[in-house]
């Protein structure tokens, strides 16, 4: 009976160690929630791990080495999480486990003045193993509810655990109730010290995984950029050539009007107007290359049968720069499109883009119809664009540039309707501000 009550008491131990492990995974690495799925395949290996070691009575070193790999396997798996991290984590996230297990059991026997509670093979050691993992399961539930909890707050809370252990194992070494062997207290204190280099490790290797994330995010934002740029620059040197030879024409003009000839003088207007047919002169903004941008955004629209709704308040000179709103407005608009051009049916096809001003924050809405829902990958958008190497990184730029002026990109979607909502606070500059108010306007 104290068999089965010991087997019990690990596969309960082992359970909780690896689910709660599945979370700390999404908490620190950004991977997917863990699901049913992936909760039942790490409860079997637990079962499996608590019963082969129950018969083979292996030291716990091979039993930690086996719960590493269990848990790391499963966040690859399910959760597509990357495996070496997850190795890495596993590996101190057990010894931390044993680590406290220790702590907690040791301190209760100085407490109660017992040394019972640090023989696991005993129903109180037993006891204090399943409140340790009672407390893990709460300490991970208060880390879910707080999603702030990231960066350096995560950093500071892993280090103040670590700290906290390691002073309560030197302290544990000044206490005269137990007896507990110099050997014993040596290592946990070096584990302890092991522990806080691998919190200073893991924050090293984050920072740098956010340097290069941004440093990769940059490069193709520029490439993005200079897409739109390359075309806007091609429209004004076509009217850069228009109104050089500007005086030839007039004077050709000038001739026909002057003979009567009316048809052939609105013939060659017509001709002058062919060049600038996508070189919209609709005036959005105020600034010159927003308004350009939104315009080509709306012959792409039209080319691919799309209505194209726009309605825009927008604040005039203010500390928004062009290339920012050139980077949100590009990007929520190219994802709009290419989600749209997807329904076969063309009378289901629309987007609307509306420009509000609200006290100092300007609010950018996009909205799309759209054929399949977006899915979700490590906590992002997962785009369905193939080629050009630079999906998946839209959504990234337009938040960058989103975050400069205080702002977030924000999207959902109900029924069909996919939405984009981009907020940025502004200030306004020295000149006195005005508003351009743009009437709704739709082109089907």
């Amino acid at each position: 009976m104290t068999g089965r009550l010991a087997l019990f008491s690990d596969f309960i131990t082992c359970g909780v160690r690896s689910v709660v492990f599945l979370f700390l995974i999404f908490w620190l690495l950004s991977a997917k929630k863990p699901e049913k799925k992936s909760i039942t395949a790490v409860l079997a290996g637990a079962a499996a791990v608590s019963t082969l070691f129950s018969v083979t009575r292996l030291p716990d070193f091979y039993r930690i080495i086996s719960e590493t790999i269990l848990i790391a396997a499963c966040a690859g798996y399910f959760q597509e999480a990357d495996t070496r991290m997850s190795l890495f984590v596993g590996s101190f996230y057990e010894i931390a486990v044993s680590f406290w297990q220790f702590l907690f059991a040791a301190w209760l026997g100085v407490i109660f003045r017992s040394p019972a509670f640090l023989d696991y093979k005993t129903g109180t050691g037993q006891a204090a193993s399943l409140c340790l993992h009672l407390m893990l399961t709460g300490l991970i539930c208060y880390l879910m509810k707080r999603p702030d909890m990231s960066g350096k707050k995560a950093f500071r809370f892993a280090s103040g655990i670590v700290l906290a252990g390691f002073l309560a194992v030197v302290t544990l070494s000044e206490q005269s109730v137990l007896t507990i062997d110099d050997d014993t207290l040596d290592m946990w204190t070096i584990l302890a010290v092991v522990l806080m280099m691998s919190v200073l490790v893991f924050n090293m290797n984050r920072q740098y995984e956010v340097e290069k994330e941004l440093a990769k995010l940059k490069s193709e934002q520029a490439k993005l950029l200079e897409r739109d740029y390359t075309t806007l620059n091609n429209a004004y040197a076509m009217n850069a050539k228009l109104f050089h030879d500007f005086h030839n024409h007039i004077g050709v003009l000038r001739q026909l009007l002057i003979h009567s000839r009316t048809d052939e003088a609105m013939q060659y207007l017509d001709e002058l107007q062919t060049p600038m047919g996508e070189m919209a002169d609709t005036v959005w903004t105020g600034d010159e290359t927003v308004d350009y941008l939104i315009n080509s955004k709306a012959a792409a629209a039209e080319e691919n049968g799309i209505p194209y709704q726009v309605q825009v308040e927008f604040p005039r000179h203010t500390n928004l720069q062009s290339a920012d709103l050139c980077a949100i407005l590009g990007n929520l608009l190219d994802n709009a499109i290419e989600a749209a051009k997807q329904i076969p049916a063309l009378e289901q096809r629309s987007i609307r883009l509306t420009i509000r001003r609200i006290n100092q924050m300007l609010v950018i809405k996009v909205e799309n119809t759209f054929l399949t829902p977006p899915e979700k990958q490590g906590g992002s958008l997962k785009s369905s664009k193939d080629g050009n190497g630079l999906h998946g990184w839209g959504l990234k730029s337009a938040q960058a540039a989103a975050e400069k002026y205080d702002g977030m990109i924000q999207t959902s979607y109900t029924g069909n309707t996919f939405r984009a909502v981009a907020t940025l606070s502004y200030q306004a500059a020295a000149i006195k501000q005005g508003i351009i108010n743009g009437n709704f306007h739709d082109r089907s």
